[in-house]
Order: structure tokens, then sequence, then C-alpha cells
């Protein structure tokens, strides 16, 4: 899993790098907001970020907010890291779209559990994510009759977009998901089977 940080602070930014990476994470670090908010909207962006709160050029505030209101498929789970600790910068922060976030200076353990809570919701947006494009994909493959049909009055072919006549189940069968099992109706049964039933019937007992 890919992670973000934008952290201004050197020695902050080191630590955050360090930690990270010895847990196993591939980590992308960026010094300053307008760079955080390139990676993040761009192409393969990480797909979770750790975004101090006070940066130049963009703040993590405005990193969070521009990406809530932008067009981002599948937004990134951000985490504010801040020494801004009461109530209402809280607030603030969360109503600009942070997803959670951290009091610097920040306890190891207490990062490693926020990370991994939002991991799980990463993946249970990608696993979702996957659900949506398969029925995309399965609606996609649909394909409708409509329109009319030439039938031989008959045989009971019909013409299809090439003119060459086919059988009705064939049709049906190359322009929708629909199969057929074979079975005799009632009508059918009466006038055609019964008859020929009697007919082989009586040509055994004459035999």
């Amino acid at each position: 899993m890919r992670i973000l940080i934008a952290e201004d602070d050197l020695v902050s930014r080191k630590m955050l790098e360090a930690t990270l990476t010895r847990w196993g994470y591939e980590v992308l670090v960026t010094c300053d907001g307008q760079a955080a908010l390139q990676a993040l909207t761009g192409p393969d962006a990480p797909r979770v970020a750790i975004l101090d709160w006070m940066m130049p050029s963009l703040d993590g505030v405005d990193v969070c907010r521009r990406i809530r209101e932008g067009s981002v498929a599948q937004p990134p789970y951000v985490i504010l890291l801040t020494a801004k600790g009461n109530k209402e910068d809280i607030v603030s922060g969360l109503e600009a779209g942070a997803d959670d976030y951290i009091i610097k200076p920040f306890d190891r353990e207490e990062l490693r559990a926020r990370l991994q809570a939002g991991l799980r919701i990463v993946t249970l947006q990608n696993q979702l994510a996957a659900r949506v494009r398969e029925l995309e994909e399965a609606i996609a493959r649909i394909r409708t009759l409509q329109g009319l049909l030439p039938i031989c009055s008959y045989c009971k072919r019909v013409r299809n977009d090439g003119d060459y006549w086919q059988q009705v189940e064939s049709y049906i069968s190359d322009h929708s998901d629909a199969r057929f099992s074979h079975g005799i109706c009632p009508d059918c049964y009466e006038s055609v089977v019964r008859p020929q039933l009697q007919t082989l019937t009586g040509e055994r007992k004459a035999g």
C-alpha cells in the first residue's frame, strides 16, 4: 500500500518516512500542499495520505477541501497531522474533508492503529469499486432485442442483420444471454406427438 506524506518540517518528515517504511509501506514524500494535491489527484494516486496542517502554498485543510470538491474517482483516506488540539480546529479539519487526525507530537502506536483503520476502509472501498465495475460490465454485455424482426411465415426463421435466415432460438442466443431448453407444448403434443405415438402403437400391434 502506498502512503503519501506531506510535511514541510524535515525532522517530522524523516521520522514519518522511516516509521512507515519500517512497517512495510511504500512511501511517497512531498514537502508542501501543492505537491501533495498534485500527487493525490494524479494517475496512480496513493489511497492514504498523512497531511501536515501547516504547510507552504496550501495547508493540509486546503488540500482536503480541494480533493473533496474535485472529481477524484476514489478520493484518498486522509489523516491530518496537527499541533492544533482544540475542538474547534479538529472539527474544522474534519469538516474540510479529513477522515482522521493525529495530534503532534504523535505516538507511533496511535499512528499505527489509525493507519490500520484507514486501510480497512480503503480495502472495503476497493472491493465495492470492483463489484461496481463487474456490474457495469455485465450490463454492457446484455444486448436487448428491439424493433421489427422479419420472420418467415412458413419455417419461422428470423432474418438477422447480415440478411441471413436463422432459427429463432439461435438468433435470440446471439443477441442476448438467454439459453434454451426444448420441450413440447400441450397443443403440439395433441396435434403432432400423440398422432405419431398412436401410429407407432398401431404399427407394433400390426407387426
